[in-house]
């Protein structure tokens, strides 16, 4: 790696490490600065010398701004007690961690009493590193967190066992009191005791965790995500609903405004309208309209209906729910736009070039009553031709031509600006009335759902920058470019398919791009899309401006979907204020803590994601189980020393096949081509590789598949006896058919 040189008094980077290491106190920019002596000219070349050591995964921040060594724990930290082992022993992880790496386990060294401390206590500790790992001393012990073990009961002889819903869980704790529940029920337990005497005890039985609508239930309750609005939150909702619209609004009811959703939508935050533009200094260029539910008129900053919304930050959408932001009365009501229905709209014009590059804007407060609500398929059925597309003739000519001529334009400026093309497929998971899986499948990409995309980041883009000209207090989206560290890795990741990677290079979205149309359809192609995705950084919210390198923008924030992301809402907020368009404008100590709240929102965000993501993995699993022992077309998506991971092709999922279950030959883990080789026939199994594999087992409640080798080797046919192999896992059975639920689609 080449280092910049070190300026002038300032300390060397193994300076700065040592000293943030050594320190007795947490280390930030201001005691780095004070213990070095820096004048006010180096503390504003020290600020970036910090950065590019973050940049470079040298170092990281914890909260306060106080930084520590990378993988590292801050000296200062909240940390939950995870495990106490036979000998006594407590050892804990950091109740906050967002870097990639796993979190280290710390052994907490209690003074006095061994023990004292038990299973989900939280305290507050000073940490430092002990040999190859890290101890803690307890400062002060925290009120406990309010979470329980999520898990399934299972019965042996007259015992019962909690077997937890977690992937990485595979100790089962014995149940002391089931508080009335039975064996297969999903249950809330807590844990108590130490060892050898840690038991469950059931808190609260959730019931068959198999029914339609149990695996988002799981996730809802593992990741702590508030599903029922207090008595208070639902009263103010059903009062600002009764809000009249008002005289004052622009009236856009004539025009043919329409909103094109996923078929299944359940609110509707934006509706478009385009025309071409008969001014004489915009040839050729089409005038623009995209109307935003105006959410900021009925939910005002300080109102128990805010604090609500901020507390959850954003709707979660499952296959079978939404668990959303705002009550329904105004999430799916009030404030959804539904055709025939006066609403209230925060509306920006658009002035459009026929390059497709932004001219003008202006945000002003409306009336819309949208012409009809058209589905993606439906749209896109319409402009095909399509004979019996359920969308009016008039509509058709006066709505949707023009929007995809208007789209013509917007899809030129996308290609000038050429942002990060990654043709990942989304998996569509659909259920019956009764909430039975039908099917598990890509989603198919349509133009009509490119179209919306685009129109949504032209606004987007438009309410960054009219709140910059007017300095305005911004919650901007911020995708900063990869590391370089992430660089290097992708680097040799491409070294090993002879695919050409240069570090010297300015690295832009289109630097990626080149990368896949050089590889064309080489089998190799999404195992290398993934690992490109794995290289881009986190998307978060933050009030500096930091663009947004994937869509390849200098400006951009959330506007278009208030109704299920705050962000958007303070947004709409700053809007109101900064254009002067009456009530709701974002109050002064809301602009002051932008970053705190854009922190918090961020995390909301990943912890929703998070949840999303394993529940789709369970309804997968839950719809392969009807399939095990079927040997089914795969790729492998990652491997370890420990065996690789694969996906069946079309339908997603994944699962390991362990390296116990390749034979009895020894496969040695090669990490630069990311390989498992046996030694003695050089059989290997690559990231990328495609082949066939048999479903062994498939658990609908952690969302767990396992694979083995058709051919009989391994577990499969006896294999020998290999010293690594494990312990048998118990493998839930169902009581009757598997359970699924349907997607709801969102958009940009």
């Amino acid at each position: 790696m080449v280092r910049t040189k070190t300026p002038p008094g300032l300390p060397t980077r193994e300076q700065i490490l040592d000293f943030i290491q050594t320190s007795d106190t947490p280390a930030g920019k201001r005691e780095i600065a004070r213990a070095f002596g820096l004048s006010a000219q180096q503390k504003i070349s020290l600020k970036a010398m910090l950065k590019d050591m973050a940049d470079e995964g040298l170092i990281d921040s914890a909260p306060g701004r106080a930084f520590h060594k990378m993988g590292g724990l801050p000296k200062v930290t909240v940390l939950r007690v995870a495990d106490v082992d036979d000998g006594g022993n407590v050892w804990a992880v950091p109740e906050r961690w967002e870097a990639e790496t796993p979190p280290p386990r710390v052994r907490v060294r209690e003074r006095g009493r061994r023990s004292a401390l038990g299973i989900g206590d939280r305290i507050l500790a000073r940490t430092e590193e002990a040999g190859a790992g890290w101890a803690a001393y307890p400062m002060k012990k925290l009120d406990r967190a309010a979470d329980a073990v999520l898990g399934v009961l299972r019965a042996e002889g007259d015992k019962l066992w909690l077997q937890g819903v977690d992937k990485k869980e595979r100790r089962e704790v014995p149940v002391a009191d089931a508080g009335g529940a039975a064996p297969g029920d999903l249950v809330l337990a807590a844990l108590g005791g130490r060892p050898p005497r840690i038991t469950a005890r059931v808190v609260e039985r959730l019931g068959d965790p198999f029914e339609a609508r149990s695996f988002s239930l799981i996730a809802i309750h593992k990741h702590g995500i508030p599903d029922v609005f207090p008595d208070e939150v639902l009263a103010e909702a059903r009062k600002v609903a009764g809000y009249p619209l008002g005289d004052d609004r622009e009236d856009l009811r004539h025009l043919p405004i329409v909103a094109i959703d996923p078929i299944d939508a359940r609110d509707h935050d934006d509706a478009v309208w385009a025309s071409p533009d008969d001014s004489a200094d915009n040839d050729g260029g089409w005038r623009a309209i995209v109307a935003i539910a105006d959410v900021s008129y009925y939910v005002r900053p300080g109102s128990d209906l805010d604090k609500s919304a901020r507390s959850r930050g954003n709707s979660v959408y499952f296959p079978d729910r939404v668990v959303p932001m705002l009550p329904e009365i105004l999430s799916a009501d009030v404030c959804s736009l539904k055709a025939g229905q006066d609403r209230a709209a925060l509306v920006c014009h658009l002035t459009i070039a026929k390059d497709g590059k932004l001219k003008d804007w202006r945000f002003t407060r409306a009336v819309i009553r949208v012409a009809a609500n058209i589905a993606y398929e439906h749209a896109q059925a319409a402009i095909d031709g399509v004979a019996d597309a359920p969308v009016a003739r008039d509509l058709i000519d006066g709505a949707l031509k023009p929007l995809w001529g208007c789209w013509v334009a917007l899809a030129k400026a996308r290609a000038h600006r050429e942002p990060l093309d990654l043709d990942l497929p989304e998996r569509r998971i659909v259920l019956d009335e009764k909430g039975r899986i039908l099917s598990v499948a890509p989603r198919e990409r349509l133009d009509s759902m490119r179209l919306i995309e685009d129109f949504m980041i032209a606004a987007n883009v438009a309410a960054a920058k009219a709140l910059e000209a007017k300095k305005a207090p911004v919650m901007y989206r911020v995708h900063e470019p990869p590391t370089r560290e992430k660089l290097v890795a992708l680097k040799d990741y491409l070294e090993t398919f002879d695919v050409p990677f240069a570090l010297g290079q300015v690295i832009r979205p289109a630097t990626f791009n080149h990368v896949l149309a050089r590889i064309g359809d080489a089998d190799f192609k999404p195992q290398v899309m993934e690992q490109i995705l794995r290289t881009q950084t986190q998307a978060f919210y933050g009030p500096q401006n930091h663009g947004h390198f994937g869509l390849s923008l200098g400006s951009y924030a959330h506007f278009t979907s208030p109704i299920r992301r705050y962000a958007d809402l303070i947004v709409h907020r700053s809007l109101v204020g900064s254009y002067k368009l009456r009530e709701g404008a974002l109050p002064a100590d809301d602009a002051a803590n932008m970053e705190r709240v854009g922190e918090a929102i961020s995390g909301l965000e990943r912890r929703a994601m998070e949840a999303e993501r394993e529940t789709v993995d369970r309804y997968v699993a839950a719809y392969l189980a009807e399939h095990v022992g079927t040997v089914m077309e795969a790729r492998i998506t990652g491997v370890a020393s420990f065996g690789f991971f694969a996906t069946i092709e079309g339908v997603g999922g994944d699962g390991l096949v362990p390296a116990r279950d390749l034979g009895a030959e020894y496969f040695r883990f090669d990490e630069t081509s990311q390989s498992l080789i046996g030694d003695h026939s050089g059989e290997t199994f690559s990231a990328g590789q495609r082949l066939s594999l048999r479903l062994a087992e498939a658990n609908p409640v952690s969302g767990a598949l396992r694979f083995e080798l058709p051919d009989g080797k391994g577990s499969a046919g006896g294999g020998g006896g290999d010293r690594r192999r494990g312990p048998p896992q118990r493998v839930l059975k169902r009581r009757g058919r598997p359970a699924n639920i349907r997607h709801q689609g969102r958009k940009h």
